[in-house]
C-alpha cells in the first residue's frame, strides 16, 4: 500500500457537490460555447479551472476577518500586512491590489516604454496581457527542457540565461523594460526555478542595468521545490529561502489568492527603490484605490497577512504538493502523457501527445477539457494556442510549444478521493480520443480571448 500524507487539518465546515447527469452537462457545455470558463458552477462537479482564490481559509484567517479595520487610510490591518510582507520577504514598501492583475497594471506602465521587451522564463496570460497593453513586447525565454515533458528536470522552470543574454545583446539593453520570474513557472506545468538560476539571472540583468521582478503567485512552492531539489538548501526553512530568492530581485507582483491563500487579494512588493514605490503608490490610487486598502477590504488584508504565514508551513507544503503528485502518479500509472516531474499547483496533461490528430489551431487541449467535462463533471483549463493568443503585429495563431490540459488542485478543498475520480474520468477518455474533434471560433476577444470566446466542433 502506498503511503499517504494524511490533511494537517481537521475539516470544520463542508459544502455540499453534486454531479449533474450527462445529458445536462452537455446541454451546458454548448450553451456556454465549449468554453469551460463560461459554466455556471452548479453544472460543475470537481472544480479544478484554477487555484487562484479557490482555496480553503483557516480558523485562523477566518478569526482574522472579523477583526477588521474598515478605515479608509491607515487600516491597522494594512500595517499588518505591511509587516508581515517585511518579515516574510524583506521588502520595505507594500501596495496592496485587489488581485495579481491589479499589480501588474499599476507597475508595468512604469517599468515599459512603448516598445520595450519584458523578459520571461514564461509570462503567465495576464502578464503578457499587461505587458502589451502597456504597449511592451513579451519575450518568453524558458529552457528546452520545459518542452520536453517526459524528461526529467528538476528546474523545467529556469530561464535559459545563455539565450536571455544573447536577446539583450541583440535587441540592446536599452529595449529590455524588466526581466521577470514566474516562481513557480505556470505555462510551462507549474515547474519551479531553482536558486541557482535565480541568482545568476540577478547577476546577468545587473551587468546590463536591467531590473529583475518576480511574478510571486507560487513563490511558496517554489521554495519547497528547492528545498527538496537543490543542493545545500535540505536544511533551510521555507522561510530562509523565500529570503533568498526575493533578495535577488527589485521587486514582485502577486496574486495573493495562491499561496496566500485567499478568497481575493493581491501585493506590489518592492525592495528598498523608494523612487519606485513612490510612482506606484501614486498610479494605484486612480486605478485600485488608496495605497493602504488598494482594492481590499481591511477584512481581506487581515486574512492575506495570515494567509502568507500559513502557506509557507512546510507540513502543509509538503501535504499540498503531495496530493498533487499523488493525482499526478495515477495519471502515470494509466500511461496517460503528464509534464514530468509534477508541478507545484496542478497536473499538467500533454494534450497535444494525446490527440494528435487535432492541430494547434484548433486546441487540442481545450478539446480534451470538454471532453473531460462531458464524462466526468470535472472542470480543467487549457493552457496551450488558445491561452496563447495571436502575435499582436501579424494578428496569426500563435503556436504553443504545450498544448496542456491543467487539472489545478484548489488549497485545502478535496480530498484524495476526489483526485481518484478525476483520474479515472480522464482514463475514460483516452480510450476514445480518436473520437475527438477540433474547434473553431464562434467569437473570439481581442485580448485575453480564452476567457470570454465561444466555439463550436468543427464539422467535417
Amino acid at each position: 500500500m502506498k503511503k499517504v500524507k494524511p490533511e494537517p487539518f481537521k475539516i470544520k465546515m463542508v459544502e455540499p457537490i453534486s454531479k449533474i447527469s450527462r445529458k445536462k452537462r452537455e446541454e451546458a457545455l454548448k450553451r456556454a460555447g465549449y468554453n469551460l470558463f463560461s459554466l455556471n458552477s452548479d453544472e460543475v462537479y470537481i472544480d479544478l479551472l484554477t487555484d487562484s482564490g479557490t482555496g480553503a481559509m483557516s480558523d485562523n484567517q477566518w478569526a482574522g476577518i472579523m477583526s477588521g479595520d474598515e478605515s479608509y487610510a491607515g487600516s491597522n490591518n494594512f500595517h499588518n500586512l505591511s509587516n508581515t510582507v517585511k518579515e516574510v520577504f524583506d521588502y520595505d514598501y507594500t501596495i496592496p491590489t485587489h488581485q495579481g492583475r491589479g499589480a501588474e497594471q499599476v507597475l508595468f506602465p512604469i517599468l515599459l516604454d512603448e516598445g520595450q521587451f519584458a523578459i520571461s522564463n514564461m509570462h503567465f496570460d495576464t502578464t503578457k496581457a499587461h505587458v502589451e497593453l502597456s504597449k511592451g513586447r513579451a519575450v518568453n525565454l524558458v529552457i528546452d527542457e520545459s518542452r520536453d515533458t517526459s524528461k526529467y528536470h528538476p528546474f523545467k522552470g529556469n530561464l535559459d540565461l545563455e539565450k536571455t543574454k544573447e536577446f539583450i545583446n541583440e535587441k540592446g539593453a536599452d529595449n529590455i523594460g524588466f526581466i521577470i520570474i514566474t516562481i513557480t513557472c505556470n505555462s510551462a506545468g507549474g515547474q519551479p526555478v531553482s536558486m541557482k538560476n535565480i541568482k545568476e539571472t540577478s547577476k546577468l540583468a545587473k551587468k546590463y542595468g536591467i531590473k529583475v521582478f518576480m511574478d510571486a503567485a507560487r513563490f511558496a512552492e517554489n521554495a519547497y521545490f528547492i528545498k527538496q531539489r537543490e543542493d545545500g538548501y535540505e536544511n533551510k526553512t521555507i522561510k530562509e529561502i523565500v529570503k533568498e530568492m526575493f533578495s535577488y530581485a527589485e521587486g514582485f507582483t502577486m496574486s495573493a489568492k495562491k499561496d496566500g491563500i485567499v478568497n481575493m487579494g493581491g501585493i506590489i512588493g518592492i525592495k528598498n527603490n523608494k523612487e519606485l514605490y513612490t510612482k506606484a503608490r501614486s498610479r494605484v490610487v486612480p486605478l485600485e484605490g488608496f495605497p493602504t486598502y488598494g482594492g481590499l477590504s481591511g477584512r481581506d488584508m487581515e486574512a492575506l497577512a495570515r494567509g502568507l504565514k500559513e502557506g509557507i508551513d512546510f507540513d502543509y507544503l509538503d501535504y499540498r504538493i503531495g496530493q498533487v503528485k499523488y493525482l499526478g502518479e495515477k495519471l502515470k500509472e494509466a500511461e496517460i502523457p503528464i509534464q514530468e516531474p509534477v508541478g507545484g499547483h496542478a497536473v499538467f496533461v500533454n494534450a497535444g501527445k494525446m490527440l494528435p490528430h487535432i492541430p494547434y489551431d484548433q486546441f487540442p487541449a481545450q478539446v480534451l477539457g470538454n471532453a473531460l467535462y462531458l464524462e466526468s463533471g470535472v472542470r480543467g483549463v487549457e493552457v496551450g494556442s488558445l491561452l496563447l493568443g495571436r502575435d499582436p503585429e501579424t494578428k496569426e495563431n500563435l503556436k504553443s510549444p504545450l498544448e496542456l490540459l491543467r487539472l489545478t488542485i484548489p488549497r485545502r478543498v478535496y480530498t484524495n478521493n476526489h483526485m481518484d475520480v478525476v483520474a479515472k474520468g480522464l482514463i475514460k477518455v483516452k480510450d476514445k480520443v480518436d473520437q475527438l474533434k477540433g474547434l473553431e471560433f464562434t467569437y473570439e476577444p481581442e485580448v485575453l480571448r480564452h476567457f470570454t470566446a465561444r466555439l463550436k466542433p468543427i464539422k467535417e
